[in-house]
């Protein structure tokens, strides 16, 4: 059989199963599939910034370490990158042997400082448009930009964490806590065999940038928000001082914490003890 024709027996099967799902669904037969929710044009844009931001910052965090590589090589340590005149150090700046920087290298660094300080202006940019709409008049309790507002009052969770949250899950309108937990991926996937059952780790049929967004922010949670019932919860937990424990009980206070902002954005409920910035 060649694989044209394979491929076309193939897209038939597809073609007659979905239509058979298609007319169960028609019929109003239950759990007979279910329909995927299609973000329109508007919320598919708004998602854009947060991404880019992502990707740009992933680009910067490239740039400094190819700079800093380049250096070692020379023996050269203690040059800042954050400061605006690194380009200009680059003259002065001496190798360990006391010699300057050959010149390819010293023109490889400077075009791969003016790419760092280009990525830097775009990120700035982004932050700054999110910063203009985020200070804009009052808007509807179920807008992206009002949850943003009420989760960053959380001390402890920033904006760019709050931003991502938003728009990648908590304006999704879920069902239920389960349901956001499952979008997350900070579920189990136990292994049942007759009696025996067991744990295989965290679901990896979630979203992933959700699930490493929760992840810091949980561990920040518990610098900043001591007194609340989540944290105490956690300390509860992980009172025997094991590192295998707190690593592990760590993703279930992300769960938890996820679930107590998708409550504080549906239904206004404030986690208990947990302390708010005045609003502005």
């Amino acid at each position: 059989m060649s694989c044209e024709h394979r491929r076309a027996k193939t897209d038939r099967l597809d073609t007659e199963l979905l239509m058979r799902a298609f007319l169960g669904w028609l019929r109003g037969e239950k759990r007979h599939c279910t329909m995927a929710a299609i973000p329109t044009m508007e919320e598919e844009d708004s998602r854009r910034p947060s991404r880019e931001r992502e990707r740009l910052v992933g680009e910067q965090t490239r740039l400094v370490n190819r700079i800093k590589a380049i250096l070692a090589r020379f023996g050269i340590r203690h040059l800042r990158l954050s400061l605006r005149q690194a380009a200009d150090r680059l003259e002065a700046i001496r190798t360990a042997e006391g010699t300057a920087l050959p010149h390819n290298t010293r023109a490889e660094l400077h075009r791969f400082l003016e790419r760092l300080s280009l990525v830097r202006q775009q990120i700035r940019a982004i932050e700054q448009e999110r910063e203009r709409k985020l200070a804009t008049g009052p808007a509807a309790e179920n807008d992206p930009h009002a949850m943003v507002r009420l989760i960053a009052r959380i001390i402890g969770i920033g904006v760019e964490t709050t931003d991502m949250l938003v728009h990648k899950i908590l304006s999704r309108g879920l069902r239920d806590r389960r349901a956001v937990a499952r979008y997350a991926g900070l579920t189990g996937s136990p292994d049942e065999s007759g009696q025996r059952r067991r744990e295989r780790g965290l679901a990896r049929a979630g979203n992933a940038r959700v699930r490493r967004g929760m992840i810091q922010p949980a561990w920040r949670f518990l610098s900043f928000q001591k007194d609340s019932n989540l944290a105490q919860w956690f300390q509860a937990r992980t009172s025997d001082g094991r590192k295998t424990t707190r690593k592990t009980m760590i993703v279930a206070l992300a769960r938890k914490l996820l679930i107590a902002l998708w409550r504080l954005v549906t239904t206004s409920e404030v986690p208990n003890g947990v302390v708010l910035r005045l609003a502005s």
